[in-house]
């Protein structure tokens, strides 16, 4: 049998980076000489000198933190907000033919919306040419002209 090492063959015995890719591990407090002595690099005293120190943006020294200190004002409309699922006209003119009623559930089974129970808004992006029913929850100005002017109509639901 022959030396698995001299044919060059490749296994987990005869493995090793590449040379350069791992520099030698820095030893810190091996003495002055060794360049990282004394406080091995970590200055003088202080928290940040002291071992299992996490570092917390927020944190101000144990006094009461900023965000804390001032005052909330204000009103937030964040939980009172409308999503709306939106459709282009140039979408529905691609998916839909002239007299269909279209409707969320109708949208949904076209892949236009992702969900039957949250608002459907119709922007007037593109141009429509056949005559559809629409019914959903609302529709801009310019939706709602391209629309009729195509001789379909908008009810709002």
């Amino acid at each position: 049998m022959k030396d698995e090492k001299t044919t060059g063959t490749m296994d987990l015995g005869n493995l090793k980076p590449a040379s350069g890719s791992r520099s030698k591990e820095r030893r810190l407090g091996r003495g002055t000489s060794a360049g990282q002595g004394r406080t091995s690099g970590k200055g003088h005293k202080g928290q940040k000198a002291r071992s299992g120190f996490k570092y917390n943006p927020g944190f101000e020294g144990g006094q009461m933190p900023i965000q804390r200190r001032l005052p909330k004002r204000g009103f937030s409309n964040a939980p009172f907000r409308k999503i709306y699922q939106i459709v282009n006209l140039k979408q529905l003119s691609e998916v839909f033919t002239a007299g269909q009623e279209v409707n969320p559930e109708m949208l949904l089974k076209q892949g236009l919306i992702s969900k039957a129970s949250l608002p459907v808004k119709v922007l007037g992006d593109g141009d429509i040419t056949v005559a559809l029913k629409m019914r959903v929850h609302a529709a801009s100005q310019s939706a709602t002209e391209k629309i009729t002017a195509a001789g379909g109509e908008v009810q709002l639901l």
